[in-house]
């Protein structure tokens, strides 16, 4: 236990430092150590029993994707199963992104029960901060068609985690609510 409490703070500041200069897009700027966090908090909290790597990849989702981090890297500092699990949710960078958005979709039900609760976590915290601090070019209609894209890829897992899928309802109403018509 204290082995993997150690481990995941290890993973948090990894990703702190990997991803220091990193904001995410919406107009508040936040430091994207925030993401990660409410990332791997959402894993955590749905977990029906102790799984620290499941959480330290939650931690590491983006590291290869955005921080330039290779899976030999986190093999090596973490776990192979670290590795594998956030080389399941890594997109292509070299794809264009439209493509990037339709393998997602295409993908989402060939992924692991563990994966699906990184890439859950991971649209549920995206779609939060779309709702609190949408990028400043974004109007109605693009946050709605994210909306409608995370739910596509969300629609398509075989087997997401009940916990998860109840918050990501929640928070796809509260979308709906203040889209609404006043």
């Amino acid at each position: 236990m204290v082995e993997d409490l150690d481990a995941i703070l290890r993973a948090a500041h990894f990703a702190a430092e990997k991803h220091a200069g990193q904001r995410r897009k919406g107009k508040a700027g936040e430091p994207y150590i925030n993401h990660l966090l409410e990332v791997a908090q959402l894993v955590s909290s749905a977990l029906t029993e102790p799984d620290a790597n499941l959480v330290i990849a939650a931690l590491l989702h983006d590291t290869i994707e955005d921080a330039g981090v290779t899976k030999e890297e986190l093999a090596e500092r973490f776990s192979s199963d670290v590795a594998s699990l956030v080389m399941e949710v890594t997109d292509d960078k070299s794809l264009p992104k439209p493509e990037r958005k339709r393998l997602q979709v295409v993908n989402a039900p060939k992924k692991s029960v563990r994966a699906q609760f990184i890439k859950l976590a991971d649209k549920i915290s995206n779609m939060r901060s779309v709702l609190s601090s949408p990028p400043v070019h974004w109007d109605d209609e693009r946050k709605q068609r994210y909306f409608e894209w995370a739910k596509e890829v969300v629609s398509r897992l075989s087997s997401p985690s009940p916990v998860l899928m109840a918050e990501f309802e929640r928070t796809y109403k509260r979308f709906d609510e203040l889209a609404a018509p006043r």
